[in-house]
Parts: C-alpha cells; sequence; structure tokens
C-alpha cells in the first residue's frame, strides 16, 4: 500500500485532474458555480482513487478487517455522488433533489456494514454481495437514463453537441459497470475515464463559447456562415426576424431592458423551434432559422408558433422568410426574407403609430 503504488496506477488520472484542476481557476468563462462543482468533482475522484487503492490492498490480505466494508461503502457512495455532479455541471440549472438517490444510496452502502443488506465479507475476507448487492448499479443506471433524457429535451444543444455528451455519460457508466463482467477491468478505470470525460466536457464549454452569443446562447453569425455553408444542400427554408422597436426601448429603459428583451425573443424562438431548425443570433436585434428538411407549410406552422409565443411576453417581432429556389444562394434566400420582414416591420409601424427609429 506504498505511495509508489498509489502513483503507479493513479498517474494519468492525477496527471489529469491536477491539469483540469490549474486550467479551470484561471478560466475568465466559467461561473464561480461550474467551477465549485468542476472542484469538488474532482476532490471526490481523488478520494475514490485513494479509497479504491486502500480497499485493494486490503483485499490482498488474508485476514478480515473491518476497514474494508468501511472503504467499500465509501467507494460505493462517491460513484453515485459523482454521477449526480456531472448532471449538475453540465445541467447546471438541476436542482438538489437529484441528490435523494445518492443519499439514499450512502446510507444503505454504511448500514450494509452491520447489516450485510448491500453487501458483505466472509471470516476469510472474500466480498459478497447482498439482497440490494446491485443498488449502486441500478441508481448510477437512472442517472444516466435521467441525463440522456434531459439531453435529448434540451434544445439548446445541437445534434454534434449531444453525441459528444452521451459519449461522455456511457463511458462514464460503462467503466462503471464492465468490471463486473471483465476480470481484468480494475476499478480504477472509472476514475480515469471521467476525469477524461471533465477535460473533454471543458473542451465542449469553450467550444460553445466560440459558437454561441454570450447574451442569448443561440447560435452566434459565425456558425451562421459555417452551417450556411456546411448544410447547404440540406437547407430547404430560411427565416429572418427582427424585433420591433429595440432602439426606443433602449433609449427609455436602457440597455438592460433591451437585454432582457433579446433573451425573451430568443427563448420565444427555442420554444417555437423544432430539431433541424438551427436558431442564430446574427446581429443586435437580427435573428436568423435554418431549416432544413423543412416544408413551406412546416415552415409557416413555425412562423405561426413564433408568433404565438412572442404573444404571451410584451414584445413585438417582425419575421419573413423565403424558401430556397433552384440555384439560389444563401445571400439570396436572405434578401427575400428580408424583404418580406421589412415589409412586415413597415405595416406594425403604420398600425401602431409608433415612431420609426434607426438602430
Amino acid at each position: 500500500m506504498s505511495v509508489t503504488g498509489y502513483l503507479s496506477n493513479h498517474w494519468g488520472l492525477l496527471v489529469i485532474v491536477i491539469g483540469i484542476a490549474i486550467i479551470i481557476h484561471s478560466d475568465i468563462h466559467l461561473e464561480r458555480r461550474m467551477i465549485f462543482r468542476i472542484s469538488l468533482t474532482i476532490m471526490m475522484l481523488l478520494g475514490y482513487s485513494v479509497s479504491c487503492h486502500v480497499e485493494s490492498y486490503l483485499a490482498d490480505q488474508a485476514e478480515y478487517t473491518i476497514l474494508r466494508p468501511i472503504l467499500s461503502a465509501l467507494n460505493y457512495s462517491l460513484i453515485a455522488f459523482i454521477l449526480v455532479n456531472i448532471i449538475m455541471i453540465v445541467f447546471p440549472m438541476q436542482r438538489l433533489y437529484l441528490h435523494i438517490p445518492a443519499v439514499l444510496n450512502a446510507v444503505l452502502c454504511f448500514v450494509s456494514i452491520p447489516t450485510g443488506i448491500v453487501f458483505f465479507y466472509t471470516d476469510d475476507n472474500h466480498f459478497q454481495r447482498g439482497t440490494l448487492g446491485y443498488l449502486t448499479y441500478f441508481i448510477c443506471a437512472l442517472y444516466l437514463a435521467y441525463l440522456i433524457f434531459n439531453l435529448f429535451k434540451n434544445k439548446t444543444y445541437q445534434k454534434e453537441d449531444i453525441r459528444l455528451l452521451i459519449f461522455m455519460s456511457v463511458t462514464s457508466v460503462l467503466c462503471l459497470v464492465m468490471p463486473l463482467f471483465l476480470d481484468s477491468m480494475t476499478t480504477h478505470w472509472f476514475n480515469v475515464t471521467i476525469a477524461i470525460d471533465l477535460l473533454l466536457y471543458y473542451v465542449f464549454l469553450l467550444q460553445q463559447f466560440t459558437k454561441r452569443d454570450p447574451l442569448t446562447k443561440l447560435l452566434n453569425r459565425q456558425s451562421y456562415y459555417a452551417d450556411a455553408e456546411k448544410m447547404w444542400t440540406l437547407i430547404t427554408a430560411i427565416i429572418t426576424m427582427d424585433m420591433d422597436g429595440l432602439k426606443t426601448l433602449n433609449d427609455s429603459e436602457g440597455h438592460t431592458a433591451g437585454d432582457t428583451a433579446l433573451k425573451a425573443l430568443a427563448d420565444c424562438f427555442r420554444n417555437a423551434s423544432q430539431r433541424r431548425q438551427r436558431i442564430y443570433r446574427i446581429g443586435g436585434d437580427e435573428y436568423v432559422i435554418l431549416c432544413v428538411g423543412s416544408s413551406e407549410s412546416d415552415v409557416q406552422a413555425l412562423v405561426r408558433r413564433i408568433k404565438q409565443e412572442l404573444a404571451k411576453t410584451p414584445y413585438t417581432c417582425s419575421v419573413g422568410y423565403a424558401m430556397k429556389q433552384k440555384d439560389d444562394t444563401i445571400d439570396e434566400m436572405y434578401n427575400r426574407a428580408d424583404s418580406m420582414l421589412y415589409d412586415e416591420k413597415k405595416q406594425f409601424y403604420i398600425t401602431s403609430g409608433k415612431e420609426r427609429r434607426k438602430h
């Protein structure tokens, strides 16, 4: 149970988690809550690795010692709490009630020390499962299902984003479950996998900062040009949206009120859109939706949903759209949609009696 033995088994883990710790504490983009969650996960990973190392040493001893079931209970508890933290990192707004299954798992694992309900050790120091022997694995499977469900439900993430997040989720749980079936796999693989997934997620976050608008979290102008080129053969329609009266709002109530309005509009567009309808903020109050595989009736239905969502807010927005025609370019489609938008905007200022101001 030497330090060199621990370093030999967990060197890769130490390099990764210490590197992550150094990076996140000098990062200017991450919120304090995110830094705290990642730091807490790192500490739990390190604690889990030390506990596993000591427990493995005790497993090789001929005589049973009470420390071994205590460490086993700690290990099973940490696994569930690590996965909870991963969910809280990916979805920061999730509620604390998510900890309830992990707390229940921890309580039953420690109760198992005298009762053997989850696991127990024979007099010759052999591990045996109790009545609830697979409790931790069941709870971890629930957390995985919950994470994947929320990934598909969340409209903020695009298809390519979800692939990476699902990969992270599946690899984490696989390295927890596979040692049950493959004797050659060691438990510390779970540590390394979680650490690598944390590093991947940090890279993923940095990528999001480059492709998304920081205010609305919609895709930005750079993403619009990149996607228009990459998906051109699949794009069937474009929708343009422009807020009515942003300049007046900024002048009368301040830019904070304007920012609130822009975020509210973004939420409306997200609520109205469906899969394969990608939303971008390309300017101050200018938004675009690129539709992949949408028919004109689909596009008209989307415009109606946008209007319905906007009706729930104090804001209005002019909307135009254009269907793809033969030999079209993205700029030609945009100009046709923009022409429809400005006809609608002109009508808005005529009927509302408000002064139209440049912005």
